[in-house]
C-alpha cells in the first residue's frame, strides 16, 4: 500500500452514541484508514492504544466515532480485560441501569442482554425481562459469561475493522518505545506467537494495559504500592511507602455442577501446600485459606461462608455458588443446562504470596503459575474435602469449564489485576476527596450534605466503596465507605509526558483511592474520556494539558463529552 499521511486535525462528530455505533456516520464515516507499510512491518494511525481491556476498548470506540484511526494491541486473544480475559462479572453501583456511567457503557450492557436474547434458549419470562441477568448472580445486576463480553465488543468494532479504521492486533505486546523530548514517537510491537516485530506510529498513545506496561518503557514517572501517611495525609495509609505492597491478584475460573457425575481433576502438584496454607496478615486472617470462612472486610473478624452448588440456602452465610453465578438454569429452557455455572473469584483464591507489579517477566510468571496452583487446589478441595450439609465431604460433580474461559487449562487467560503502576499525575485523587470519613473531616459536612470533592475539570463520574483486598505486603482487607465521585482530567495527565495518556488502573490515584476507581464502569469511563480528549486536542491544535489549563477550552471539552453521553456530575440529591 502506498503511504498516505493522514495524521492531523480532524472534524469532531456530533450525534448520539448509539446512532454513531449502530451505523458509522458523521465523523465516523470520514475516519481515515490505518496505514500499513512494507508488508505489515509498520502501522500508522492517529491513536495507538496498548491494551484492549475495558478502558482501551472505550477509548478506541470514542476515538473512532470522532474521526480518528486507531491501532490497538491486546496481549491475549480476547477483548474486554477484567470482564472477559480475567473472568470477572461487572462490579457496579446500584444506579447503573439509569445513570452513573457513560451512555456507551450502558449501550454495551444492553448489547450483552441482546446477545443472550438473540442466541440463547431463554424462557419467555427471561426473554421479556428488560433487565435480564443471565446468571442472577448476587454481585451484579448483569452476571454473564466472559466470552459474551468479548464477542459483543467484537461486534461493536466490526464495522470499523472492515473499513480499516481500526486494526486490532491480538496476542501482541509492546516490546520497546522511542521517546524524544517527552513525546512518544513509536512503539515496537511483538507478536507473542511468532516473535515477529512491527512498528506502531501515532500522534497519541494510550496505556490501557493491565499493569501500566508503557510507563517504564516510555520513561513516564509513576509510583507503585502503598503510599505513606506522611506522603498523602490519608487516614488509611500506612506509616511508610511500600512499593511492592499491592492488592492480591486472582486467577479466576468457571465451574458448573453436574449432580451424580464425577469431574474431579487430578490432584494439583502443590495441593498439600495450599490445603494447609495460612496467610500471614495484619490483622490475622480468619484461619486457613482453603476453608469456608474469611476475614469480614468491614471489621476483620472471622466470618463464615456457605457453599452449595445446587443453590440451596446456606443459612445466614453467603452461598459462594450464587455470588458470581453467570448461568442460572431458571433463565433457560428446562433441561438445556445440566447445572448452574459460576465464576470462582473468592477470598480463597486471592493470591497474597507475591507481587506482580513492576517485577521481571520471570517473577511475573512464577507468581501467576503459583496463583494457578492455588486456584486449582481450591477446586480440588471443593471436589474432595469441602464440608457438605449432610456431613459428607466434597462435591465431585463440580466441573471445570475451560470452554467458558476459552483456555485449555480452564483458568482465566490473564490474572485478575486489582492494582497497577500509577502515573505521577498533574492531580492525584486522595482519600480526603472521595472517602466518606475523611471527606467529612476536611469538609465539615455531614448527613445529606456530605459529598465527594467537586472537581472543576471533571470528565466522568463513578462510584464504588473503597475495597482493597489483602495485599502482597501482608495487609488484611482495607474496606470502607466512599462517596459518588467525579473523575478529574488532571488525574489522567502525566506530569511530563505530552502524548501518552493512561486508561486503566494506572491513572493518578493512590493505593487507597484505587480501591474505588478500579471497577468496570469507572475504567470504561476513564477510557472513553481519553478517547474523546485526543480528537479534541488534535482539532484545537493544543496539548491535553492546555485543555485543562485554559478554562474556555476545558468548558468546551466538557460540553463536547456531555453531548456524546458522558456524565460529568452526579444528579443533585
Amino acid at each position: 500500500m502506498k503511504r498516505r499521511d493522514f495524521i492531523g486535525k480532524v472534524a469532531l462528530g456530533t450525534g448520539s452514541v448509539a446512532s454513531v455505533l449502530a451505523l458509522p456516520v458523521s465523523a465516523a464515516s470520514r475516519t481515515r484508514e490505518v496505514t500499513i507499510q512494507e508488508n505489515g512491518s509498520t502501522y500508522e494511525a492517529d491513536l495507538v492504544i496498548a491494551g484492549a481491556g475495558l478502558g482501551g476498548c472505550a477509548a478506541a470506540l470514542a476515538a473512532l466515532r470522532n474521526g480518528l484511526s486507531v491501532v490497538m494491541t491486546e496481549e491475549t486473544d480476547w477483548l474486554g480485560g477484567q470482564l472477559s480475559q480475567q473472568g470477572v462479572p461487572p462490579d457496579e453501583h446500584q444506579w447503573i441501569e439509569t445513570h452513573g456511567a457513560p451512555e456507551l457503557y450502558r449501550l454495551f450492557r444492553d448489547n450483552i442482554r441482546a446477545y443472550y436474547k438473540r442466541h440463547y434458549p431463554l424462557t419467555a419470562e427471561a426473554a421479556a425481562n428488560e433487565r435480564l441477568n443471565p446468571g442472577n448472580g448476587s454481585v451484579s445486576r448483569l452476571c454473564h459469561e466472559p466470552k459474551v463480553a468479548h464477542r459483543v465488543l467484537e461486534e461493536m468494532f466490526a464495522p470499523y475493522e472492515s473499513a480499516r479504521k481500526i486494526l486490532i492486533l491480538k496476542e501482541t505486546k509492546v516490546a520497546s518505545a522511542t521517546v524524544r523530548e517527552n513525546r512518544v514517537q513509536d512503539l515496537v510491537l511483538e507478536d507473542t506467537r511468532t516473535g515477529n516485530r512491527a512498528l506502531a506510529k501515532g500522534s497519541y498513545f494510550v496505556d490501557a494495559t493491565e499493569l501500566g506496561e508503557l510507563l517504564p518503557l516510555t520513561g513516564t514517572e509513576y509510583i507503585t504500592g502503598s503510599e505513606s501517611k506522611s506522603d498523602t495525609g490519608e487516614l488509611h495509609a500506612g506509616d511508610r511507602h511500600r512499593p511492592d505492597n499491592n492488592q492480591a491478584f486472582t486467577v479466576c475460573f468457571a465451574m458448573d455442577y453436574v449432580k451424580g457425575e464425577d469431574w474431579t481433576i487430578p490432584k494439583p502438584e502443590d495441593y498439600a501446600f495450599w490445603r494447609d496454607f495460612t496467610p500471614e496478615m495484619r490483622p490475622p486472617w480468619a484461619g486457613k485459606m482453603l476453608e469456608l470462612n474469611y476475614s469480614n472486610p468491614r471489621n476483620l473478624q472471622p466470618k463464615e461462608l456457605g457453599f452449595h452448588p445446587e443453590g440451596h440456602p446456606t443459612g445466614d452465610s453467603l452461598n459462594l455458588m450464587l455470588y458470581r453465578r453467570i448461568l442460572h438454569q431458571a433463565n433457560f429452557k428446562p433441561g438445556f443446562y445440566q447445572g448452574d455455572a459460576t465464576i470462582v473469584n473468592w477470598p480463597q483464591n486471592d493470591y497474597v504470596s507475591g507481587n506482580i507489579v513492576d517485577v521481571s517477566e520471570a517473577d511475573f510468571h512464577r507468581h501467576v503459575n503459583a496463583g494457578k496452583q492455588q486456584s486449582l487446589s481450591l477446586l480440588y478441595w471443593l471436589q474432595t474435602e469441602a464440608p457438605r450439609p449432610d456431613g459428607g465431604k466434597g462435591w465431585p460433580g463440580l466441573r471445570l469449564r475451560n470452554d467458558l474461559m476459552g483456555t485449555a487449562d480452564g483458568l482465566a487467560k490473564y490474572p485478575y489485576v486489582r492494582e497497577s503502576r500509577r502515573i505521577k499525575a498533574l492531580f492525584t485523587v486522595l482519600e480526603e476527596h472521595v472517602g466518606a470519613e475523611q471527606r467529612a473531616q476536611v469538609s465539615g459536612l455531614k448527613g445529606e450534605e456530605l459529598a465527594a470533592a467537586e472537581f472543576y475539570d471533571s470528565v466522568g463520574i463513578g462510584y464504588y466503596h473503597i475495597d482493597l483486598h489483602p495485599s502482597s505486603g501482608g495487609d488484611n482487607y482495607i474496606d470502607f465507605g466512599s462517596l459518588p465521585f467525579q473523575i478529574p482530567l488532571g488525574s489522567l495527565l502525566p506530569r511530563k509526558m505530552e502524548n501518552l495518556i493512561p486508561a486503566n488502573k494506572n491513572i493518578g490515584t493512590t493505593h487507597i483511592t484505587n480501591g474505588c476507581f478500579r471497577l468496570h464502569p469507572v475504567e470504561w469511563s476513564i477510557g472513553e474520556a481519553v478517547g474523546m480528549l485526543v480528537p479534541f486536542a488534535l482539532e484545537k491544535g493544543v496539548p491535553p494539558r492546555t485543555v485543562r489549563e485554559d478554562r474556555s477550552l476545558l468548558h468546551a471539552f466538557q460540553d463536547f463529552i456531555r453531548s456524546q453521553g458522558i456524565e460529568t456530575r452526579w444528579p443533585a440529591k
